[in-house]
C-alpha cells in the first residue's frame, strides 16, 4: 500500500495525499518568451482550444522510455533518477544512504531531488551536509578525483560527438532555418523584413504579432497561414495534427494490447491466484442467481446467509487493519466481498420486491382455482417464511393481512354489484316479453307430478330463460355467501388472523439471520384491533349485499355494463376488470340496454330476486335452496369470533334480520306466485285418464303433487331446515312467525278453493271453437276427436259438457276423500299446527261445489224427465176408458226409462263409480216429479188408479237397484196420495185388482228386460257415491263422504 502510494506521489509530484494548497512550480509556463503582458493578452484572445487537446497533451507529454525518470517540478521535461550512484563515489545508490542516515527523502521526492545530481534542484551544500557529514579532507579530495573524471569523460564524449558530426550539426541548423522560413512565408520574402541580429524563433512570434496587433479591423485572410509556424496554425502542424492523432489513437487500438500484454498477463496471473484462492467469494453471485432462476428457495436463503457471514467476516478484517499496511491477500479479500456482497444485495433486494408482489398478487387466484390447479393453499406461508428468512423491514404478515382484507372488501363489492345488474338486466329482458300462454303454464305445472319420478329434474317445471335467471341467482348467492365462495375466504382469513394473533402460526416461522426477523412475529396491540375490525367490515358488506338482494328494490342503474364506461353519479365504483371472458348478452350500451319493465301490477315487480312470470314451482325449488344458502352463510359468519363475542352484539343482530327478512319477503314472493297458478291449475286439465284410476283424469294427481311440492318447500323455507344441521345456527335462524304460519295458513285454504273453482269451471264452460284455450295445449287438442277417443289412449271427449262434468265430479270425489285429507296432514305435519277449522271449511267447500256441480249435470235431465212425467199423466188419454183395465205402461213411463238408460250408458262409460250415485239421485227426483203429477187430477176411479200403479211400480221394480230411503219414501207418498184422491169403493176394487195387476206387471218386466238390463243389479257394484243434498231436500244414501 505504501509502495502505491509513493508512486502516486512521484507521478503527479506531489509532497503529500491530501495537499492543502495549490503547487507553485505547476504555475510555471513552457513557453519563457510570452512572459510580456501584451503577448499574453493577445495570446489569451487567439487561442483556441483543439477537440483532440486531450490526445495533443497525450502526444506531446511524451515520457522518458529511460527506467525510473521522472519530471522535475511536477513534470516540467527534465529527466531525474529516483535513485542514483554518489558522485564523489562513496556509494552507489543515494537514497538508500540518506534513508540509513534517517533522512525520509523516499516520502518527500522534493527532498530527494536536492540529492541527486540529475536534478536542477540539487543543493551541492545539502548534499555534503548531509551526504559526507562525517568525511574527511582525504575522502573529499578523493571523490572530487572521481568527479573530475567523470566529468572529463562526458565532455571527451561529446566534444568527439561533436568533432564528428559538425558538418551535419550545420546542415542540420540550415535545413532547419529554411524549413522554418518556408512555413512561416511559405516560401515568400516577407513584405518588411527586419534587420536581426540573429535568427530566433521567439523574435519571429514577436514580430508576427506586433504586426497582427497594428491592424484597427479584422485582418486578411492570409491562405499561407495554414502551414505558416505561427502559434495560430500550432506552429505549422495543424494541418497534419488531426490526422496524426486519428491514427495514433488507431495506433494504441491496434498494438496497445500487444504491447501491453505482457503486463496485462502478470496482472492476471495475480488476479486469477487470488481469484481461486477466495473462489468461495467469487462464485456466491452467480449462486445466488442460479438459485433465484430454478425457484430453490432452500439453497437461495442458505447462499445469502453465507454471503451475510463473508461480508461480516470483512467489514472485521478492515476494521482490524485500520490505518495499518494491509498485505495484497487481505486487500483483494475486502475488495472481492464488497463486490459480491453489492451484487448479491442488488438480487436480493430485487427477489424481495418481487416477492412482496407475488405475495400481494396471491389474492387474485380463488380457492377453487387453487384445488383445481394443484397449488398449495398456505402458499402465503411459504412466500412470508422466505421473506422472514432473508431479513426485511416490512412485516411481511401485516401486509399480507392488510392486502388480503383489501383484496376480499373490494372482491365483494365487484362481486355483488356486477351480478346484481346482470341479474336486473336478465329480469328485464323477461319482464318486457310476452305473458307465457296457457298451455305453456299447463305444461310447467304438469311436470312437477313428473319431477317427483324423474329424479327431481327441474329442467321443465318453467321456460329455459326463466331456469336460467334462477340458476344464476344460486350461482351469486354461492359465490357470494357460501363456503365454496367469498364467504369462505373470509372465514378462513379469519382464521389465519387468529392464527397469528395467538401465535401459532409464527411457531412454525423462521426468526431469520441471527434472530433479526424475531420482532415481525409478534402483531401489536392497534394491529391487532384493525384486523378484528376490518373482519366485522367484512361480514357487514357480506350481509349488506345479501340483504339489499332480498330485501331491496330492483337496481335502476346498469351502467355499469356498459362498454365502454360511462362515468355516471350513480355507477358503482367497486367495479372491477372481470378475470372470466364477459357474456355477450352483457355488452351493453345506452342503445341496447334494456329499459325498466312495464307497470302491470303483477306482485314480482317490486322484487329483485324474482323472475318476472316465474311459477311458484320453480320458485320454492330454488328460493328453498338460496334460503339455505343464507342460513348456513349467515351461521358461519356468526361462528368468527369478534362477531361473536361482539360487545355491542350489532353484528349478530344483523345477521338475524337479514335471515328474517329474507324468509319473509321469498313466502310473501311465494304466496302471490302461488295464488296465481291456483288460478291457472285449471290449464292442466287434458282430459286424460289416470293410468292409475281409470275413473278419473290426471288432474287430481297432479293438483296432489302441485300442493305438495309447495307445501314441502314452503316448509324449507319457514323453517330454514336444510340449514339447521349447522352447529349454531338456532341462534340465527330462529323460528318464523306467526304472522308468516297465518299467511301460509290463509293461502293453503285459498289456494284450494281458487284450484276447486277452476276444476268446475272446466267442466262447465262449453267449448265453442276448435282453436280456443280449452282445446289446446302443450301436445295438441283437448277437445279430442273421436278417432283419437277410439284408438284407447285414456282420452275423453271434451267438447261434450256432460263427460267433463262428470269427470270433474269423479275429480272432487277423489279429492275429498283422498287428495285434500293428506295434503291436510302434510301441512299439519310441516308446520306442526292443527287445520280443525280450516279442515271443516275445506270440507264444506268441497261438499258445496260437489253438489252445485252435480246440480249442473242431472238438472236437464230432471227437468226432461218432469217434462214427460207431467205430459203424460196430465194427457187426456192417460186413464183407460170406463170399464177397462190397464194391459200396459204408459209411453212417457217408457220414454222416461229409456232417457235413464241413455244417463247410465253415459255415467257408467266415462264415471262407472258415479253410476249409482247419479242414478239414485234421478230415481228420487223421478218419483217426486210422479208426486207432483199425479196431484194433477182431483180424483182417480178404480181405472186411473191401476194405471198409476202399474206406471210407478213398473218404474220402482225397473230401478230397484238404484231405490233409496229418499225413494221408497217417495213412493209410499205417490199411494197415500192417490189414495186420498179414490173412494172406498175403487179402494176395494184395487185389492181384489192387485194379483192380475201383479201378472202384467210381471209380463210387462219380462218384455222390457232387454231395454232395461242396464238397470239390473250387478254382482258385485263397482263403487258408491257419498251422500248428496240438493235444494228439493231429497237424499242419496249411497255413501257417506
Amino acid at each position: 500500500m505504501a509502495d502505491y502510494e509513493r508512486t502516486v506521489l512521484d507521478f503527479y509530484g506531489l509532497p503529500t495525499s491530501y495537499p492543502s494548497e495549490w503547487p507553485t512550480e505547476k504555475d510555471n509556463k513552457s513557453d519563457g518568451s510570452d512572459g510580456d503582458g501584451e503577448d499574453e493578452s493577445n495570446a489569451k484572445l487567439n487561442r483556441r482550444r483543439s477537440r483532440y487537446e486531450a490526445l495533443e497533451r497525450a502526444v506531446s507529454d511524451r515520457r522518458s522510455t529511460i527506467p525510473g525518470s521522472q519530471s522535475e517540478k511536477g513534470g516540467v521535461g527534465n529527466i531525474v533518477q529516483r535513485d542514483e550512484p554518489d558522485p564523489l563515489g562513496t556509494t552507489d545508490s543515494v537514497v538508500r544512504t540518506l534513508r540509513q542516515l534517517g533522512v525520509p527523502v523516499q516520502d518527500d521526492p522534493r527532498l530527494r531531488n536536492r540529492f541527486l545530481l540529475s536534478s536542477t534542484t540539487f543543493s551541492p551544500a545539502l548534499f555534503l551536509s548531509q551526504m559526507h557529514a562525517t568525511a574527511d579532507t582525504q575522502s573529499l579530495l578523493a571523490g572530487l578525483e572521481v568527479l573530475s573524471q567523470s566529468i572529463d569523460q562526458k565532455s571527451a564524449s561529446l566534444k568527439a560527438l561533436v568533432e564528428t558530426n559538425f558538418e551535419r550539426f550545420v546542415k542540420a541548423k540550415a535545413t532547419i532555418d529554411n524549413v522554418y522560413r518556408e512555413m512561416k512565408y511559405r516560401g515568400a520574402e516577407p513584405s518588411q523584413p527586419r534587420q536581426q541580429p540573429r535568427h530566433s524563433r521567439h523574435a519571429s512570434r514577436s514580430s508576427f504579432r506586433s504586426g497582427g496587433g497594428a491592424s484597427v479591423g479584422p485582418p486578411p485572410v492570409d491562405n499561407r497561414k495554414k502551414n505558416a509556424i505561427v502559434k495560430e496554425s500550432e506552429y505549422g502542424v495543424m494541418g497534419i495534427k488531426a490526422p496524426l492523432l486519428d491514427v495514433s489513437a488507431k495506433a494504441e487500438d491496434v498494438w496497445g494490447p500487444a504491447l501491453g500484454g505482457r503486463d496485462k498477463e502478470e496482472h492476471l496471473k495475480i488476479v486469477a491466484t487470488y481469484l481461486d484462492e477466495f473462489k468461495e467469494i467469487v462464485e456466491l453471485s452467480p449462486a445466488i442467481s442460479d438459485s433465484v432462476r430454478r425457484r430453490d428457495y432452500e439453497s437461495l436463503v442458505e447462499e445469502y446467509n453465507r454471503a451475510r457471514r463473508l461480508s461480516t467476516e470483512a467489514r472485521r478484517l478492515a476494521e482490524t487493519i485500520g490505518a495499518g499496511a494491509a498485505n495484497d491477500a487481505q486487500l483483494y479479500q475486502i475488495l472481492l466481498t464488497a463486490r459480491m456482497w453489492h451484487d448479491v444485495e442488488e438480487q436480493i433486494q430485487q427477489f424481495k420486491r418481487d416477492s412482496f408482489r407475488k405475495l400481494v398478487s396471491l389474492h387474485s387466484s380463488s380457492r377453487a382455482d387453487g384445488m383445481v390447479a394443484g397449488q398449495p393453499q398456505d402458499q402465503h406461508v411459504e412466500l412470508i417464511s422466505l421473506l422472514l428468512e432473508l431479513g426485511v423491514d416490512d412485516n411481511p404478515i401485516w401486509l399480507w393481512l392488510v392486502s388480503r382484507y383489501d383484496h376480499l372488501k373490494g372482491k365483494i363489492q365487484s362481486t355483488a354489484n356486477r351480478s346484481k345488474v346482470e341479474i336486473e338486466v336478465l329480469r328485464r329482458r323477461l319482464a318486457n316479453g310476452d305473458k307465457p300462454a296457457s298451455h305453456l303454464i299447463a305444461s310447467h305445472l304438469k311436470a312437477v307430478a313428473r319431477q317427483a319420478v324423474e329424479s327431481n329434474q327441474t329442467s321443465s317445471v318453467d321456460t329455459a330463460e326463466i331456469l336460467e335467471l334462477w340458476e344464476k341467482m344460486v350461482t351469486f348467492l354461492t359465490t357470494l355467501f357460501s363456503a365454496s365462495g367469498i364467504l369462505g375466504e373470509v372465514v378462513d382469513f379469519w382464521n389465519i388472523v387468529q392464527g397469528f394473533i395467538e401465535g401459532g402460526t409464527q411457531a412454525t416461522l423462521p426468526v431469520g439471520y441471527n434472530g433479526e426477523s424475531r420482532r415481525h412475529h409478534q402483531l401489536s396491540e392497534q394491529a391487532v384491533v384493525d384486523l378484528q375490525k376490518g373482519v366485522v367490515e367484512l361480514v357487514d358488506l357480506l350481509r349488506d349485499a345479501v340483504y339489499v338482494f332480498f330485501a331491496g328494490l330492483p337496481p335502476e342503474d346498469i351502467s355499469m355494463l356498459y362498454s365502454p364506461l360511462p362515468t355516471t353519479p350513480n355507477t358503482p365504483k367497486s367495479a372491477l376488470t372481470p378475470s372470466v371472458p364477459r357474456d355477450p348478452r352483457f355488452n351493453l350500451d345506452a342503445n341496447t340496454a334494456p329499459p325498466p319493465s312495464a307497470r302491470r301490477g303483477e306482485a314480482w315487480e317490486k322484487l329483485a330476486f324474482w323472475p318476472p312470470w316465474s311459477n311458484s314451482v320453480s320458485g320454492i325449488h330454488y328460493l328453498s335452496k338460496m334460503l339455505t344458502i343464507v342460513g348456513v352463510g349467515a351461521s358461519d359468519l356468526a361462528s368468527i369470533t369478534p362477531v361473536k363475542h361482539a360487545a355491542d352484539g350489532g353484528t349478530l343482530e344483523r345477521l338475524k334480520a337479514l335471515v328474517g327478512a329474507a324468509r319473509e319477503r321469498c313466502v310473501t314472493a311465494v304466496c302471490a306466485a302461488w295464488n296465481k297458478d291456483a288460478e291457472n291449475i285449471k290449464y292442466v286439465e287434458d282430459w286424460y285418464r289416470s293410468a292409475d284410476l281409470g275413473d278419473v283424469t290426471r288432474m287430481p294427481s297432479t293438483f296432489a303433487a302441485f300442493e305438495g311440492a309447495l307445501l314441502s318447500g314452503m316448509q324449507k323455507i319457514l323453517y330454514v331446515s336444510d340449514a339447521m344441521a349447522k352447529p349454531g345456527a338456532e341462534d340465527i335462524v330462529l323460528p318464523p312467525p306467526s304472522k308468516l304460519l297465518q299467511m301460509v295458513r290463509s293461502q293453503y285454504v285459498s289456494t284450494l278453493y281458487k284450484a276447486l273453482s277452476g276444476m268446475v269451471e272446466n267442466a262447465e264452460r262449453s267449448v265453442k271453437k276448435a282453436d280456443d284455450e280449452w282445446t289446446t295445449d302443450a301436445d295438441g287438442s283437448i277437445a279430442k276427436s273421436p278417432a283419437q277417443a277410439s284408438r284407447g289412449l285414456g282420452a275423453l271427449d271434451a267438447r261434450d259438457r256432460n263427460v267433463r262434468m262428470l269427470v270433474t265430479l269423479s275429480n272432487l270425489q277423489a279429492l275429498r276423500a283422498q287428495v285434500v285429507p293428506n295434503l291436510n296432514t302434510q301441512f299439519e305435519n310441516a308446520f306442526s299446527v292443527k287445520l280443525t277449522d280450516e279442515s271443516k271449511t275445506i270440507r264444506d267447500v268441497l261438499g258445496q261445489i260437489d253438489a252445485r256441480l252435480f246440480q249442473t249435470y242431472t238438472r236437464p235431465y230432471i227437468d226432461n224427465l218432469r217434462r214427460l212425467l207431467r205430459a203424460g199423466i196430465s194427457a187426456a188419454d192417460w186413464a183407460p176408458p170406463p170399464g177397462e183395465k190397464p194391459r200396459q205402461a204408459k209411453p212417457y213411463v217408457c220414454e222416461a226409462l229409456l232417457s235413464l238408460v241413455l244417463v247410465h250408458s253415459q255415467v257408467y262409460t266415462t264415471a262407472p263409480s258415479l253410476t249409482a250415485q247419479v242414478l239414485s239421485y234421478l230415481l228420487e227426483q223421478l218419483s217426486r216429479e210422479l208426486l207432483e203429477a199425479f196431484r194433477v187430477h182431483d180424483r182417480y176411479d178404480l181405472g186411473g188408479l191401476l194405471q198409476a200403479t202399474l206406471d210407478v211400480e213398473f218404474i220402482a221394480q225397473t230401478l230397484s237397484q238404484y231405490t233409496t230411503e229418499r225413494a221408497a219414501q217417495l213412493q209410499a207418498e205417490i199411494y197415500q196420495e192417490l189414495d186420498s184422491r179414490t173412494d172406498n169403493d175403487a179402494r176395494a176394487r184395487l185389492q181384489a185388482e192387485l194379483p192380475e195387476m201383479r201378472a202384467v206387471l210381471k209380463r210387462l218386466r219380462d218384455a222390457s228386460k232387454n231395454e232395461f238390463t242396464c238397470f239390473k243389479k250387478p254382482k258385485r257394484p263397482p263403487g258408491a257415491g257419498p251422500e248428496r243434498r240438493d235444494t228439493g231436500g231429497s237424499t242419496s244414501s249411497a255413501g257417506k263422504g
